[in-house]
C-alpha cells in the first residue's frame, strides 16, 4: 500500500481529517485484502475471525483485543501493519463483537465468561486454524484483557508466538476502592445464588454515545470515530461485566503470576504501561516483566488505558517502536 496524504510514514492516520481518511481510504483498503471466517473455538463455539493478507509479507501479527472490544476497533493499526508488510489475523473473543455469546444475559452489551481459560483455549484454536497458511514470524499484539489472555497463552503453549507486544495488559484489573478479597467474596456469593450472569453493581447497559472525558482514550478524533461505529453496530456495544466475568478476571491475575508460570515464556516481550490508567494496575505489570527471560516495560507518557487511541504526538512514536521491535524478529 502506498503512503499518501492523511497518513504518517508508518501508515497511521493523521488526526486532521481522521474520520474522512478512515472511512474513505482505510476501510476500503482493508476490505480489499480481508477474508472473514468463522473459527471453531473452545467447545466448538463460533469465533468471528478476519484475515488480512499483505503484499510480499514479512510476517504475521495476531491481534487480541481487550474487554468489551472487537477486532474492528483496531482498523487503524491493521492498516499500518499492512503498510509495513505484515499480514494480520484478528478475531472477536467469545462474548464480544460478532462471536458467540452465552445465553441468559440481560442484553447484548453485557459481557460474560464462565471460565477465563476459555479465552486462552480460544486463542489456541484461532492460531491452529489460521496461522499455518500465514508467514512467520508470528507476532502478537494484545491489549488489556487480551494481554492477560496472551500472557497465559504464552505460558502454556511454547513455539507458537515469536515475540509479543502487550498494551496496558490486565495482569491485574483495577477494582477501585473495593479490596480484592471483598470483590471475590461478592462474586462468589452471586455465583452460588445463580446470579453469575448478572451485571455487577454500577454496571449499566449500553445507552448511547460515551463521554470522551471519562473514557480510556486521549485522542478525540480516534475516540469519536469508533464511538460512531459502535453506535451503528449493535454487536459492538459490549459494556459492563457480570459477576462471573469479574470473578474470572481476579482469578486470571493469580494464574498469570503463579509460581513458575511467567518463567515459561521464552520469547521477547515488550510491555507498555499507560501513564494514566484507571483500568489496570501497574505494579503487577512490573512484577510480570521482572520475571520474563526477555522482557522490557515502558511507561507511555500522555496516555490513558487505550494507548492506541492517543493523539498523534503520543501514538506515532509508541507504535513506531513496536514496529521496530517486530522487525527484529
Amino acid at each position: 500500500m502506498d503512503i499518501e496524504k492523511g497518513f504518517n510514514a508508518d501508515g497511521l492516520v493523521l488526526s486532521e481529517g481522521y474520520a474522512q481518511t478512515m472511512n474513505g481510504a482505510v476501510l476500503p483498503r482493508l476490505a480489499a485484502c480481508r477474508t472473514d471466517m468463522t473459527v471453531a473455538g473452545d467447545g466448538g463455539r463460533p469465533l468471528f475471525t478476519s484475515r488480512f493478507d499483505a503484499k510480499d509479507p514479512v510476517g504475521t501479527v495476531v491481534i487480541v483485543h481487550g474487554f468489551t472490544e472487537n477486532a474492528d476497533k483496531y482498523a487503524e493499526l491493521i492498516h499500518s501493519l499492512l503498510c509495513n508488510r505484515y499480514s494480520v489475523c484478528a478475531y472477536d473473543q467469545r462474548g464480544h463483537g460478532r462471536s458467540w455469546r452465552a445465553e441468559g444475559l440481560d442484553d447484548i452489551s453485557t459481557t460474560h465468561v464462565d471460565d477465563f481459560d476459555e479465552y486462552v483455549r480460544d486463542l489456541k484454536c484461532v492460531c491452529d486454524q489460521t496461522l499455518s497458511g500465514m508467514p512467520r514470524p508470528w507476532l502478537l499484539f494484545a491489549h488489556s484483557m487480551g494481554g492477560a489472555v496472551s500472557a497465559l497463552f504464552m505460558e502454556r503453549y511454547e513455539g507458537v508466538i515469536d515475540r509479543a507486544a502487550l498494551c496496558a495488559p490486565m495482569i491485574a484489573a483495577n477494582l477501585g476502592v473495593l479490596p480484592e478479597g471483598a470483590a471475590r467474596l461478592m462474586c462468589d456469593i452471586a455465583n452460588r445464588l445463580g446470579n453469575g450472569k448478572k451485571r455487577i453493581p454500577g454496571s449499566r447497559p449500553y445507552s448511547g454515545p460515551e463521554d470522551f472525558a471519562t473514557s480510556c482514550a486521549t485522542g478525540r478524533e480516534r475516540f469519536d470515530w469508533y464511538d460512531g461505529l459502535k453506535a451503528r453496530v449493535p454487536e459492538f456495544r459490549n459494556n459492563g461485566p457480570t459477576y462471573g466475568w469479574t470473578r474470572q478476571a481476579i482469578r486470571a491475575s493469580h494464574m498469570v503470576l503463579a509460581s513458575g508460570a511467567v518463567e515459561r515464556i521464552g520469547v521477547p516481550v515488550r510491555l507498555f504501561t499507560a501513564e494514566d490508567d484507571g483500568s489496570v494496575l501497574p505494579g503487577p505489570q512490573e512484577a510480570f516483566v521482572r520475571r520474563l527471560r526477555d522482557g522490557q516495560r515502558t511507561l507511555v507518557k500522555g496516555s490513558k488505558h487505550e494507548i492506541y487511541r492517543s493523539p498523534d504526538s503520543v501514538l506515532f512514536p509508541w507504535w513506531h517502536g513496536i514496529l521496530e521491535f517486530y522487525s527484529q524478529a
